[in-house]
């Protein structure tokens, strides 16, 4: 789309042996795509070299277009790849299936790309990950590998920068985070018509008096507080509370008020009503200095540990899946568990137990899936599972090594 703004991304620093996989699958899903299209696998390795060397500059992202400087002890090279934008049909498409959930906006401005939002987009015609043959790279060297190893590193980072934030690929595709957001407000604002009024049993009149009247603009989202932005000075704590406790308990107040209000402005109710347990293992995570005290309280030292890890990963589901078993629909164990077999180099015995998978053989390790969809991956420490990574929609991150979760 034609006025359209790019952005800007620092150069990553040197980091040997950074994964290039990507973390979310969305992001592996574009580097499969990178690699999926290369004829030259000795390129790939030495595009992985360099993607982690710190030799790519700067990454400028615009529409249909990503680059960078490459800067080699031989030279200076340019490195382009780009890739189709949507048409306006297709865009319609694709924001008629984000606006039919609320949930999709929520999760996208959480940094999440929901999988059933992707293939809902498919289903409509609307390709929004990369394929095969959907990258096109190109660069200033001399070498005639597509892509050359300055190429492969830029598009390795990319995929780096779309794990962070989905709206790369939007605007990729054509569409600044900015005008996306501006569409889907229009979108989930627009006043019902006259006629689906009259469908519930308003009158005609009624229906054109609702559709003439404006609602007044949301209010902005409130700046995250500081604990020196609150105003306790002078207020006396209970006895029991030591001094710094309550300062904290009032800015968790406020946070959650925020994290509520964030919810609720993105058309999404908070799911989770946390009893006393599972607010205290949230207070331990978000406030450690809390830890001691709180485990002490409940007399759960271990159990307290392993909820903050699991909560520190991915929150209240994560919990949820540490402490609760649920019986999922079988096609989506059946489903994972064919993704785990594909993804494995050996032969895996797989079993399951509700929502649990289990491997066994030259990989052990668990993955347990929360009823939002996405797994969560589990590695056995003397002879118990510990939750070990973020939770991701494909569930063979679980066979990934803990460093790239």
């Amino acid at each position: 789309m034609s006025g359209e703004q790019a952005r800007g991304f620092p150069a990553f620093p040197a980091h040997a042996g950074r994964s290039t996989r990507g973390k979310s699958w969305w992001g592996r899903a574009w580097v499969q795509a990178l690699e999926d299209t290369s004829l030259d696998n000795d390129q790939l390795r030495k595009g992985r070299r360099t993607a982690n060397s710190g030799q790519v500059g700067t990454i400028t992202i615009s529409p249909g277009r990503l680059a960078a400087t490459v800067y080699t002890p031989e030279a200076v090279y340019e490195a382009v790849v780009e890739i189709d934008q949507l048409g306006e049909g297709e865009w319609s498409r694709f924001l008629d299936q984000v606006a039919a959930r609320a949930g999709h906006i929520a999760a996208l401005l959480d940094g999440e790309m929901p999988h059933d939002l992707v293939e809902a987009a498919q289903d409509a015609g609307v390709p929004l990950l990369p394929g095969i043959g959907d990258l096109d790279p190109s660069c200033t060297c001399d070498g005639w590998e597509l892509p050359c190893q300055h190429a492969a590193g830029l598009s390795y980072q990319a995929g780096w920068l779309l794990d962070e934030d989905p709206f790369v690929l939007f605007l990729l595709r054509g569409r600044s985070r900015e005008t996306l957001l501006e569409d889907l407000q229009h979108r989930t604002a627009a006043p019902p018509a006259p006629e689906m009024l009259a469908e519930e049993g308003l009158l005609a009149s009624v229906a054109v008096t609702h559709e003439a009247k404006q609602l007044p603009d949301l209010p902005p989202l409130p700046p995250k507080i500081a604990i020196e932005d609150l105003a306790v000075a002078g207020t006396r704590p209970l006895p029991e509370l030591e001094p710094t406790t309550l300062p904290l308990l009032v800015l968790d107040a406020a946070r959650r008020a925020r994290a509520q209000l964030n919810a609720l402005l993105s058309g999404v109710t908070d799911p989770w009503i946390l009893d006393e347990w599972q607010d205290s293992v949230r207070l331990a995570t978000d406030h450690p200095v809390l830890r001691e005290r709180l485990a002490a309280a409940w007399n759960r030292p271990a159990e307290l540990a392993l909820g903050v890890r699991a909560w520190s990963y991915g929150g209240a589901a994560a919990l949820d899946v540490l402490e609760h078993r649920w019986s999922p629909d079988p096609g989506d164990l059946a489903r994972a568990r064919t993704e785990l077999l594909a993804a494995a180099d050996d032969d895996l015995a797989i079993t399951s137990d509700h929502n649990h998978l289990t491997t066994s053989g030259s990989v052990c390790c668990q993955t347990r899936l929360d009823h939002s969809g996405r797994w969560h991956p589990y590695q056995l420490v003397d002879d118990e599972w510990h939750p070990a990574g973020p939770p991701d929609r494909d569930p063979t991150i679980a066979l990934a090594p803990p460093d790239n979760w």
